[in-house]
C-alpha cells in the first residue's frame, strides 16, 4: 500500500536522498582509505556503502509508483580529505541520521499510521546506530596510523544490519537468517 499522508512522503524523499548520497560517499571514501594503505577500513565504507544502498532501496519502495518529479534535499559532507577526516564525515552523517532525522520521520510516521515507512526508518535508525560505532573505531585506528583488525563485514540485505567477523544466527532487527547476509 502506498504511502498516503504528505509530510511521510517528503520524509521518504529525503531519506532516500540522504542515503543515496552516504552510498556513494561511503564508495568514494573506501577508495581513498584503499590507497591510504586501509584495506580493512576501505572494506568497512564498502560494506556500509552497501548498507546505505538497502536503506534507499527500502525508502524508494515505499513511495511505491510516484513517478512524478521532485526535488529532493538533503544533507551531506561533499569532498574527499584524508581517511581520518572521511571518518569524521561519516560518523557525523550517521549521528545527526540517529539523534535527528530517523527519530522525527519514524515518530511523524507512527503518528500517522505509516506501517511501511516505520518499518524502513526503523530499519535504517537501527543501523545506523552500527555504523557510527563502527566508524569510531576505524577513525581511532586511522588516527593512530593503523588499519581495523578484523576478518569480515557481513550485511543483512534487508535492513542494513552490519557487523563484523561473522553474521547473528539471526538479524536481531529484521529477523533474517544468517546465511542470507553479504559478506564483505
Amino acid at each position: 500500500m502506498a504511502v498516503k499522508n504528505p509530510m511521510t512522503i517528503d520524509f521518504l524523499r529525503s531519506a532516500y536522498g540522504g542515503e543515496s548520497m552516504a552510498h556513494m560517499r561511503y564508495l568514494l571514501w573506501g577508495e581513498v582509505a584503499r590507497k591510504e594503505g586501509f584495506p580493512n577500513i576501505a572494506k568497512l565504507f564498502e560494506a556500509i556503502a552497501y548498507a546505505e544502498l538497502v536503506h534507499a532501496r527500502n525508502h524508494f519502495t515505499v513511495l511505491d509508483g510516484d513517478v512524478t518529479d521532485h526535488p529532493v534535499t538533503a544533507g551531506g559532507v561533499f569532498g574527499n580529505k584524508e581517511t581520518a577526516e572521511n571518518l569524521t564525515g561519516a560518523i557525523m552523517g550517521e549521528d545527526f541520521e540517529i539523534d535527528q532525522m530517523y527519530p522525527v520521520y519514524l515518530e511523524t510516521a507512527r503518528f500517522q499510521g505509516e506501517k511501511d515507512a516505520v518499518r524502513s526508518f526503523t530499519y535504517a535508525l537501527e543501523a545506523e546506530k552500527l555504523h557510527s560505532k563502527l566508524f569510531s573505531k576505524a577513525q581511532n585506528a586511522a588516527r593512530s596510523g593503523k588499519d581495523m583488525e578484523f576478518k569480515d563485514v557481513y550485511v543483512c540485505p534487508v535492513c542494513g544490519h552490519t557487523i563484523l567477523n561473522d553474521a547473528p544466527n539471526k538479524c536481531p532487527v529484521c529477523g533474517l537468517a544468517k546465511e542470507k547476509y553479504l559478506k564483505f
